[in-house]
């Protein structure tokens, strides 16, 4: 298990992590999300014990995180870090030994991972030769080579397309089915939604949301009703607690302020014609989220 426990991280007077709590255990994939300068990559400095916290503890099963266990670590940054006048097998087998593997399980590794991203040819080809989307790719492979018992994903699916973004997907899965505690951190809420069962939400250091994402998504008072059929828009607005209707080609979207106004739209719906379609669905994390750091930005 990861946890993190009231820490603190100050640059001279400026405070930029606040008292930051959240545990992770094996297997799960967390998500820790922010506007830029929101404390995120503070936070992952320290984890990885690159940064002195100011208060507070990190630990990893119950041990400081010091340089006996940075070989268990992998971590894939938001800007690009590798070595580009090297080939994709020279900058694996220098970071495959940083991480403490041997030249032979570093190949190994390597070929399996190449292959399962269709991309073996690049194994002798210097980095700066390959497109953004590739040398995405080998900044990955290059995170997971050591399949590490602690991954942190920073934007790791920055540049890439559908495609390359569902493998991705299915090998950060897999290092979660075989026990790896996974950090994830994007701007795209609907990549965190794909993976994460819990979160924090990070604004000036300090987390204003956090805990599991379906308990989130449920507390929060405001939902979505979807409808189709012969409506009155001017009527439906009208209707007590919606807040409100977007008109979309096929059908309404009703934004309602709480669970009590579904009854109300409902009662509407039932008076009109040809109604089809009448669906209640959980806001989406893009809209809490927002709702939610407008909120701290304003107060």
């Amino acid at each position: 298990m990861l946890k993190v426990e009231n820490v603190t991280k100050y640059y001279g007077d400026f405070k930029a992590v606040d008292k930051l709590s959240f545990e992770v255990n094996k297997g799960e994939i967390f998500g820790l999300l922010g506007v830029n300068g929101a404390g995120k990559t503070t936070t992952f400095r320290m984890i990885m014990g690159l940064l002195d916290k100011n208060e507070g503890s990190i630990t990893l099963d119950d041990k400081e995180i010091d340089y006996s266990v940075t070989d268990d670590i992998g971590f894939l940054t938001e800007e690009r870090s590798l070595l580009t006048k090297l080939t994709v097998k020279e900058q694996a087998i220098y970071f495959g030994t940083l991480k403490g593997m041997s030249d032979e399980s570093i190949i190994e590794r390597l070929d399996y991972l190449l292959k399962k991203f269709g991309i073996e040819e690049y194994k002798n080809k210097k980095i700066k030769e390959l497109s953004k989307g590739n040398q995405q790719k080998i900044q990955f492979i290059t995170a997971i080579l050591n399949s590490p018992k602690l991954l942190i994903l920073d934007e790791p699916f920055a540049g890439l397309d559908p495609f390359n973004i569902e493998l991705f997907k299915e090998e950060i899965l897999n290092l979660s089915k075989k026990g790896s505690i996974i950090i994830f951190s994007s701007h795209r809420m609907e990549h965190v939604e794909l993976f994460c069962k819990k979160l924090a939400v990070l604004v000036n250091g300090k987390a204003v949301l956090s805990g599991n994402i379906k308990d989130i998504k449920e507390s929060y008072m405001k939902k979505n009703i979807f409808i189709k059929g012969d409506v009155e828009i001017d009527k439906l607005k009208n209707v007590k607690g919606v807040e409100e209707v977007i008109e979309h080609s096929q059908e309404y979207e009703v934004k309602i302020s709480s669970k009590e106004a579904i009854q109300n739209v409902f009662k509407y719906i039932s008076k009109c014609f040809n109604v089809t379609k009448f669906v209640v669905e959980e806001p989406s994390l893009n809209e809490i989220f927002i709702s939610k750091v407008g909120e701290s930005y304003e107060k």
